[in-house]
């Protein structure tokens, strides 16, 4: 019983924001340098012990996705809240789009390094498609109905036009896929 009490309970206010400081860490310290970046970074940047790390994520495998599925409803998240706060839906499609590049230029290191467990891999790329796509084309059909952008563009082809474009951006400091991508988004709207 005392097992099915832990899983039932709701972690606590501090316990989850421990998770959230360990996670945003772990995102930058991946995107500094790699997904093998040394745990002792990691540690460092969220301002505890390795053995914390250990004990939230036993695998470097564990943190990986848990990152990956943080960074995913980070994004999911902040698609109603640029609805409501952005200027207008355009608006608040162009900033999402900004977290999205954000997101993906870490997710390819993380995926990379998830390629060897495929089914692993499958599971978080239909997550990551259950998630996202629901919030791009709520905010594409609120553009679109607000009179603001051209609708000939799935959220699907939306999402694989910027995930094409963000392609090697975390290997290049020279390419600047956020720049084209601006340019694509640009290119939605009515002139």
């Amino acid at each position: 019983m005392k097992d099915e009490e832990q899983a039932v309970r709701p972690r606590r206010a501090d316990a989850r924001r421990n998770e959230t400081t360990l996670l945003e860490a772990a995102a930058a310290a991946f995107v500094a340098a790699g997904v093998e970046a040394p745990v002792r970074d990691i540690a460092a940047r969220a301002g505890v012990g390795t053995a914390t790390i250990y004990r939230h994520f036993p695998t470097r495998s564990d943190l990986i996705i848990a990152v990956y599925r943080h960074q995913v409803e980070a994004c999911a998240e902040a698609g109603p809240a640029l609805l409501t706060e952005a200027a207008g839906p355009y608006e608040a499609l162009r900033r999402w789009i900004d977290l999205f590049v954000d997101f993906l230029v870490t997710k390819h290191g993380l995926a990379g390094a998830l390629r060897s467990d495929q089914t692993g891999f499958d599971t978080l790329h239909a997550y990551f498609l259950d998630r996202l796509v629901p919030v791009c084309t709520r905010l594409l059909d609120a553009a679109a109905a607000a009179g603001e952008i051209r609708t000939e563009l799935t959220a699907v082809e939306l999402m694989r036009g910027v995930g094409n474009l963000c392609i090697g951006a975390e290997n290049d400091p020279g390419y600047d896929a956020r720049r084209l991508v601006s340019l694509l988004v640009t290119g939605l709207g009515r002139a």
